[in-house]
């Protein structure tokens, strides 16, 4: 849903703001932003990896 929500500011579609108000753990809340990417596209993962290490 593309939009302004006139209330906040923010928008409609602005998933990260949702996610970090939840009451999860950190590993959870790192599955939902990194890990669950790394994990479904395993040369992204290769990449980053490579990246981290030099």
């Amino acid at each position: 849903m593309r939009g302004i929500d006139p209330e906040t500011g923010t928008y409609y579609d602005d998933t990260p703001r949702f996610v970090k108000a939840l009451d999860i753990s950190d590993a959870d809340r790192e599955a939902i932003f990194e890990g669950n990417a790394r994990r479904i596209c395993p040369r992204l993962d290769a990449r980053l990896k490579a990246m981290e290490a030099a």
